[in-house]
């Protein structure tokens, strides 16, 4: 905890000077002797009213403190909301999505993962929505409604899984759709492919609110760009991702029908997933299992678009202070000696 000014915690010597001045004058009352034809009563009467003086003292005095504290100013560090921040989710929708190593299937837990991660996620996080198989598609621009991201997952299931997997390329529209929203730019409607220049990437930042959460559950079959040369664009503009690797190694995908069905091998590829986040200074998770990839979800969506910061809670010892003379109040009045 931290003060704006520190020095008026100085006041809080107000409280152990009242208690040293409390004691001098209690003292100095019991040195009064008392007339009383009835020892034994006065001695029951003291020891029922005795302690029934200090609740209420006490409590007046925190209240006191809590207000000294509260000129200072106090702040905690926590996390805050950055200012512009923005997440943008780039989900694997290739056809090996449909497998069932991870129950029910791989895109229905992470469709349930990602609703997840919007519940935790901050109110003034904007948040997009990107799905790519041989191509990416914006299926909801940045923004801060985030029903709309919400309602926008249920295209998943009605996506094209087709055309193979372009996590290259699915980087590289991750990249500028986040440039777009932090530099005002118009971003493109949702559901229309978005085009990129496979240029020199864009300038350095330092700092940048912009974050992407990349999910996939295999190698790169398809593409203009690498998932290496992606990255190198997320680098280069100072935008960490945060990549999730998705299925069991033994993962199948079962095509045809009947005796003609067979079984076809879906692994993922923690490799890849893994050098793009060290490459762009983010996190790799591996999710074997529904739970898992919850995990991961859940953990990114509490700390994703926010920053280390102070939060000033001057205001909660200033209702402690109130609460807390208030209470003092009642018990005075409750145990306050009452004339016959």
């Amino acid at each position: 905890m931290t003060f704006d000014s520190p020095l008026l915690l100085l006041t809080l010597l107000v409280v152990p000077a009242a208690v040293g001045l409390y004691v001098l004058l209690d003292r100095r009352r019991m040195r009064y002797a008392v007339r009383f034809t009835n020892l034994d009563v006065l001695g029951g009467v003291a020891r029922r009213r005795s302690w029934r003086r200090y609740p209420a003292a006490a409590l007046f005095l925190l209240a006191i403190a809590a207000l000294c504290t509260a000129l200072a100013r106090p702040h905690v560090n926590r996390l805050v909301t950055q200012e512009r921040a923005t997440v943008i989710l780039v989900i694997d929708v290739s056809g090996s999505m449909q497998a069932q190593d991870v129950r029910p299937s791989r895109l229905a837990a992470a469709e349930s993962a990602v609703e997840a991660f919007i519940r935790l996620a901050p109110k003034q996080l904007r948040i997009g929505l990107i799905a790519f198989a041989g191509e990416p598609q914006v299926l909801a621009p940045p923004t801060t409604d985030h029903a709309l991201v919400t309602q926008s997952l249920g295209d998943l299931g009605f996506f094209p899984g087709f055309g193979g997997t372009a996590i290259g390329d699915a980087l590289a529209a991750a990249v500028q759709l986040g440039q777009q929203a932090v530099g005002g730019n118009q971003n493109p409607a949702g559901g229309q492919t978005i085009a990129y220049v496979t240029g020199a990437p864009a300038p350095a930042t330092t700092h940048s609110p912009v974050s992407i959460l990349f999910m996939s559950d295999g190698s790169q079959t398809h593409g203009e760009l690498s998932p290496l040369q992606g990255a190198q664009k997320a680098k280069s503009a100072g935008i960490p991702v945060y990549t999730i690797a998705l299925g069991t190694p033994n993962g199948t995908l079962r095509r045809g029908f009947g005796p003609f069905a067979q079984a076809i091998p879906v692994p993922p590829d923690p490799d890849t997933l893994r050098a793009i986040a060290r490459t762009t200074g983010g996190r790799f998770f591996a999710a074997r299992s529904s739970a898992a990839l919850h995990s991961a979800y859940t953990s990114l969506g509490s700390s994703l678009g926010r920053t280390p910061g102070h939060s000033e809670i001057t205001y909660l010892f200033v209702v402690a202070a109130a609460a807390l003379l208030l209470l003092a109040g009642l018990l005075s009045a409750l145990w306050a000696p009452r004339l016959p």
